[in-house]
């Protein structure tokens, strides 16, 4: 691979994540602070990701794969997304914001795909070479964390009651133009219409996989990805207002450690793949996710500020122990016939149904227990996902028998 090529797609993947960073991160915050929305607002709004989770196959399968070259459909999807952050930053409501964020997470789910499947038509070898290009959209993302708490210092308890999360939307806006006009110079990525010739509905939402679910461990593999989910949703939507309201310095920052997690175990996934296995990868997954809870219920910014950091690092372990190690285990038990069916149910499943039930769920518990007035919230909010996620976790190590993929693949159903 050229200097050149390897520029252009790893400038990519920084602009790409660092644009979803730069607001993302502290939306929970901004949505509380500045439009003062209520949970089941909030909830509302986060659930427009998993909505446009599920949308973005339908573009992208059924109408971007087939007619437009995707460097250039990248560019535009950018370009528009710049002008709906922007109206996302112009928003005086929650119900005025969405509207936009709902069709800003349509275009950007379906960028992510495109961005993906540029680099993997380009690059020589992408086994190998694409953890080397991905990586950079890891970097852009924590850069943005470190950019709005130790050089903008937005995230201050001072700056955000005077409004300045809004400007987070501006940051993303002006990189989201930077790369809807650097997109058109990337290399021609022309449609490849022997193959997208057969894709249907069908195929993009997985439900030619849905024979699999007839498999009993991978019934169970589904059942826990969507339930594990509803956890996670808590993560995203309550982690950032829940360090700024109890006083944790420059938290957009400290959250991006979690990121820098991610992709240090993500490189340590095969080592730990050789020596565990599938199955006891995931109960470790799952049972971080219990750990990570309960340190943020018991954690404060002071002296146990370290439980709070540990919390935040846990990220990788919780989401590459089980949601990367889960899409090797769905790709090894699929077969060629099945496996971007079985991929698109388990997308469609975590991302689409479980995100969705899971924002949601988190929206009304924070609504309950403030109209409760409960003296310990963030104690009592916590520990409604540190309890799904034990029970999650007492399900998958019950039923999951672990079946060798061998043995998994000769009980394929006919």
């Amino acid at each position: 691979m050229d200097f050149t090529l390897r520029f252009q797609l790893s400038l990519m993947m920084f602009l790409e994540y660092f644009i979803k960073g730069a607001w993302f991160v502290t939306l929970g915050t901004y949505l509380a602070t500045n439009l003062k929305a209520t949970g089941l607002e909030t909830a509302n709004i986060f659930s427009t990701q998993s909505l446009g989770a599920v949308i973005a196959p339908f573009f992208i399968g059924l109408i971007a794969d087939r007619y437009i070259n995707a460097e250039k459909l990248l560019g535009v999807l950018h370009l528009f997304g710049a002008f709906l952050l922007y109206m996302m930053y112009s928003s005086t409501s929650a119900a005025s914001f969405y509207p936009y964020v709902l069709v800003y997470f349509i275009a950007y789910m379906s960028s992510l795909a495109i961005s993906n499947a540029i680099s993997f038509r380009h690059l020589p070898d992408a086994k190998k070479q694409f953890p080397t290009i991905r990586v950079w959209g890891t970097i852009g993302w924590i850069t943005s964390g470190v950019a709005i708490s130790y050089i903008f210092h937005w995230d201050q308890q001072e700056a955000i009651a005077m409004g300045a999360l809004g400007n987070t939307f501006l940051l993303g806006t002006l990189f989201s133009l930077l790369l809807g006009i650097f997109s058109f110079t990337l290399p021609a990525t022309p449609p490849i219409k022997h193959i997208t010739a057969s894709k249907n509905i069908t195929t993009l939402l997985g439900l030619d996989a849905l024979r699999l679910l007839r498999r009993r461990d991978f019934f169970i593999f589904i059942i826990t990805a969507i339930l594990i989910c509803i956890p996670l949703s808590f993560y995203y939507q309550n982690a950032n207002p829940f360090l700024t309201a109890i006083g944790l310095p420059n938290p957009t920052a400290k959250m991006a450690l979690g990121q820098f997690s991610e992709a240090l175990c993500l490189l340590l996934v095969p080592l730990f793949f050789r020596k565990l296995g599938y199955k006891k990868m995931i109960i470790i997954g799952i049972t971080a996710w219990v750990i990570r809870y309960l340190l943020f219920a018991y954690g404060d910014a002071d002296s146990l500020a370290f439980m709070l950091i540990l919390g935040i690092i846990l990220h990788g372990v919780c989401y590459d122990f089980l949601f990367v190690v889960g899409q090797i285990y769905t790709d090894t038990i699929a077969g060629e016939q099945y496996k971007s069916s079985a991929q698109g149910l388990v997308t469609v499943a975590m991302y689409g149904v479980g995100m969705l039930i899971g924002f949601w769920i988190a929206g009304y518990i924070g609504e309950y227990l403030k109209a409760k007035d409960v003296t310990n919230y963030w104690w009592q909010l916590w520990m409604y996902p540190a309890t799904i996620a034990a029970a999650v976790l007492v399900v998958f190590i019950v039923l999951f028998k672990g079946k060798t993929a061998g043995n998994e693949s000769s009980s394929l159903p006919g």
